[in-house]
């Protein structure tokens, strides 16, 4: 072989040595330590080794930089030195060069050195690197450990001189860079448009982050939507409050819904009933679990696991009673489009299986009409009155209590449930059966 080829051949590896260390910087840079540190308690000694040269940059750094120059410099010399001398003794034979064939010859070699160093030694190792980080970083993790080793004065020399011109600019280096939320978010929106993940996902993701700024009060039943168990009643009271209800807990009251004496839940009832047994409810209601308003669901979840229940009171800050929420509302809110608190509270009618109404009093004349066929209030009903609890007090001439009736237009009017002065649900059922087509 020709010292030209030689040459050639030599200056060829230590472009793939440049390429090698320039690889093993963006894999190690690029790794995610979270994989890293996984496969290392998984019992990887390559990806221990990654893992610390990952934190420790200016150990590793240090040593990718100090292989690059010494191939960079060794190429430039065999180069420079060299090639470019062959080439100018070929060109002076040529008349027209022969006067600026050394600053040609070396110019071109320089050239053609300086395109396959970026080429092989910089841009395709690095794609490389880029492809699969992980994998990477661990194949080259020992003899770059070996390397900074070797090398170990002149690294320490070198990351001391960097460590001290850091903290002169008062630059401060965190090792532990926590991932924050909107990093995760960012991951997952290009996780979607990657097909890595589905909407569904993202949107679970999206909605678990938010549970510690969500309060309570944002996805709880708001009071005028619960229906309250009186301790006192009797048991025909009781069962019929709960057969109109479609609800599983009830909350207790005894004398003033104020306090709340106790939680009771429908399967308690059922099993009491199917052992011959009369309901009592203050022998089957259990103390209620009361959380505050402000409290947020990430902390409600928390309150749940420790107190082994999973249904609460929200009371304000004065200890009124708000709501009801349950663990099936943070399941709403994590994996649906859960609805805003006024779209909660928003009084609805519902028709029952029986074909009876179960209305909120709080609700809009204009809405009982468009539930109830060929119902109309008539007159100035809306000026009168706003909602059918003013209706249902006009009808009466008094403040109503529960169980109380009137009938309108072919309809019964039953005052199911009071919140203690106002009327809070309104069962309607028809006086006669309605007509249906054969």
């Amino acid at each position: 072989m020709s010292q030209i080829a030689f040459e050639i051949v030599l200056i060829f590896f230590l472009l793939l040595a440049n390429g090698v260390f320039a690889m093993a910087e963006i894999a190690v840079v690029s790794s995610k330590k979270s994989r890293l540190r996984r496969l290392a308690e998984q019992g990887n000694g390559n990806a221990r080794i990654a893992l610390e040269l990952a934190e420790s940059p200016n150990r590793f750094l240090s040593t990718v930089q100090i292989g690059i120059t010494l191939v960079g410099l060794l190429a430039g010399a065999f180069g420079g030195a060299t090639l470019a001398a062959e080439m100018a003794r070929a060109m002076v034979k040529l008349k027209f060069f022969a006067d600026y064939a050394q600053q040609i010859s070396l110019g071109v070699v320089v050239t053609i050195i300086a395109f396959f160093s970026l080429v092989l030694g910089e841009l395709v190792p690095k794609r490389f690197g880029m492809s699969n980080p992980e994998r990477i970083a661990m194949i080259v993790a020992r003899p770059m450990n070996w390397l900074s080793r070797f090398a170990g004065p002149v690294v320490a020399f070198l990351s001391n001189s960097t460590e001290t011109l850091l903290r002169l600019l008062g630059f401060k280096y965190e090792k532990d860079v926590a991932v924050s939320e909107e990093e995760v978010r960012v991951m997952m929106q290009e996780g979607v448009r990657a097909g890595a993940f589905n909407k569904v996902e993202s949107h679970i993701v999206h909605s678990a982050l938010e549970l510690d700024q969500l309060p309570v009060r944002d996805i709880m039943t708001p009071r005028p939507k619960l229906i309250w168990l009186n301790q006192d009643d009797t048991h025909d009271q009781i069962w019929h409050k709960i057969v109109v209800s479609n609800h599983t807990h009830f909350p207790v009251y005894k004398g003033s819904r104020e306090v709340a004496a106790g939680m009771v839940s429908i399967k308690s009832i059922y099993a009491n009933l199917a052992a011959g047994a009369n309901v009592h409810l203050k022998d089957l209601m259990v103390p209620p679990l009361i959380v505050p308003e402000s409290q947020t669901v990430l902390q409600l979840v928390e309150t749940f696991k420790q107190s082994g229940t999973h249904i609460a009171l929200v009371a304000d800050e004065f200890g009124n009673i708000l709501g009801l929420v349950t663990l099936n509302d943070v399941m709403e809110a994590v994996v649906g489009e859960f609805p805003t608190q006024g779209e909660r509270a928003r009084p609805e009618a519902k028709r029952r299986d029986d074909g009876s109404w179960l209305i909120d009093a709080t609700i809009h004349p204009e809405a009982v009409e468009n539930a109830l066929p060929n119902f109309k209030f008539g007159g100035d009903a809306y000026t009168e009155y706003q909602t059918l609890a003013g209706f249902v007090v006009k009808q009466l001439g008094h403040i109503p209590k529960e169980g109380e009736t009137f009938e309108s237009q072919g309809y019964i009017f039953e005052v199911l449930d009071m919140d203690h002065h106002r009327v809070d649900k309104v069962l309607v059922m028809t006086a006669k059966p309605l007509k249906t087509k054969p």
